[in-house]
């Protein structure tokens, strides 16, 4: 009985290869499963936020001097703290602050991507559709996390408008979201699909080169803060509680100083309050007593604008990577033109965030020219990386030296070589068609001379053989005839 089950149900497939039907689908994931989900989602990025933001005050607080340190307070002004970290900007006893970190900005829409992403991978999503409940949950919390604060703000020295309290957060936060399931759910294969892919190569270029520029700023910030080492020090204040404030400020601004720098180094510079700082312009003025302006030059140099090969090499850059997409030259100029459109907008939305107002004090407002930079920044890569492109690539050979010069002439000559090519393999068709009525004819004319001969043949044949027997009768009667005459006339003279 053993042996008859083992027959009945023995495997017979090869060794190493599976059935398609013992592939076991995914469990649907369940309706309760998928509400948890979206709850924790939308619920781990405010917490972490929010906590982040109290911890670090509530440092500053108790390492200060001279301070009474409450954890109430501490998380009561964690809440402007937190609309801070997502750009919302204050009023601060009546003056405005829009010049927000953006280092903290950055933090928190790293950790909202990664917590969309986790959420649609817990769901099982793989398509768009299935990472938008994520992405609607998560910018729905932050809009109305938001416009709590704003309203529990109310009284209090911190003022914050309700709309923009509801807008910005959810905006940034639903853009997070997308930026973490948007390779989960294979969206950018999609859209390499449907787009040209001349316009995908040059909006990968330009994130390249958008990063190349801001790298660019980063290193003259270093170089310029180093530099003025001696600067920094000085603006340092003693005491750990004062320190420690200076250096959370300084880092939680990193970032600005970096955009503000890069916008110097390609050209158009920066401002604070009255100071200007350009590559071919300089207007003197104060400067907030942080240690993170330091590097911040005072006077006008004359080798500034050798910095101005930096943004020129970023553009050598994009166009040396798209030398190769393509072998027609003005493909690959429009791709450099798109990497050239992608880096300037990515300026625009980089010093709109840099900059801003500063209370109503010298050092209002702090802004980058986000117009005449975007305008710069596209000619920094669109020239020296249209001149790579075009000159580094694939180019077609050059025509030999037989062919003939003037275009419609030998476009002319080629109509003309098909015409007659046409002509002669038509003609080579009527042949082809009328070679076998020929032949008929011909074996015709051929049967017909043939059956004409046959019967003249015949005709000669029998004619001599009649006319012969005809004449030999003629003949023997004229013998005949002429014998019996001479008989006759002979008979009587015999008998006379």
């Amino acid at each position: 009985m053993v042996r008859i089950m083992k027959l009945l149900t023995r495997d017979e497939r090869p060794p190493g290869e599976e059935p398609v039907s013992d592939l076991v689908p995914e469990p649907e994931v369940s309706r309760a499963k998928r509400v948890r989900v979206l709850l924790a989602a939308a619920c781990a990025p405010l917490l972490f936020s929010y906590t982040a933001v109290a911890t670090v005050l509530a440092a500053v607080a108790f390492a200060a001097d001279r301070s009474r340190f409450s954890t109430t307070g501490a998380l009561r002004a964690a809440g402007p703290g937190w609309l801070a970290s997502w750009q919302v900007e204050l009023e601060l006893g009546g003056h405005p602050l829009g010049v927000l970190p953006l280092l903290p900005t950055l933090g928190v829409v790293w950790f909202t991507a990664r917590t969309a992403a986790r959420a649609v991978r817990r769901i099982g999503g793989r398509t768009p559709s299935d990472a938008l409940p994520v992405v609607v949950v998560i910018a729905a919390a932050h809009a109305l996390f938001g416009v709590l604060i704003a309203l529990l703000a109310g009284g209090s020295p911190v003022q914050v408008n309700p709309l923009t309290a509801f807008c910005v957060p959810g905006l940034i936060a639903g853009l997070a979201a997308v930026a973490g399931t948007v390779k989960r759910c294979g969206l950018p294969a999609t859209l390499r699909n449907r787009f040209d892919p001349v316009a995908v190569h040059g909006l990968r270029t330009g994130a390249f080169g958008l990063a190349a520029m801001v790298a660019c700023g980063a290193a003259v910030f270093t170089a310029a803060t180093a530099v003025s080492w001696s600067t920094v020090d000085s603006l340092v204040e003693p005491g750990l509680g004062a320190s420690s404030g200076q250096f959370v400020l300084s880092v939680a601004y990193l970032p600005n100083a970096v955009i503000a720098a890069m916008s110097f180094t390609t050209g158009p510079g920066f401002s604070v309050g009255s100071l200007t700082v350009g590559m071919f312009g300089y207007q003197e003025g104060r400067l907030p007593g942080v240690p993170v302006l330091a590097g911040i030059p005072s006077h006008h140099a004359a080798w500034w604008p050798a910095l101005l090969l930096l943004p020129a090499l970023v553009g050598a850059l994009v166009g040396w990577k798209i030398r190769a997409i393509d072998e027609d030259p003005m493909l690959r100029m429009r791709a450099v033109v798109v990497a050239g459109a992608f880096v300037a907008f990515g300026c625009v939305v980089l010093g709109t965030l840099a900059g801003g107002r500063l209370g109503d004090g010298p050092f209002d407002p702090v802004s980058v020219p986000v117009g005449v930079a975007s305008v710069i920044v596209f000619c920094w890569i669109v020239i020296p990386g249209g001149f790579v492109a075009f000159f580094a690539g694939a180019h077609e050979p050059p025509e030999p030296p037989g062919f003939v010069e003037d275009a419609d002439a030998a476009v002319e000559t080629d109509e003309q070589a098909v015409e007659t090519d046409e002509q002669a393999v038509e003609s080579e068709e009527d042949e082809a068609e009328l070679a076998p009525e020929a032949e008929l004819d011909d074996e015709f004319e051929d049967e017909a001379e043939a059956e004409l001969a046959r019967e003249l043949g015949e005709d000669l044949d029998e004619t001599p053989a009649e006319i012969e027997a005809e004449a030999e009768p003629e003949q023997d009667i004229a013998v005949t005839e002429s014998t019996e005459g001479s008989g006759d006339e002979s008979a009587p003279g015999g008998d006379r």
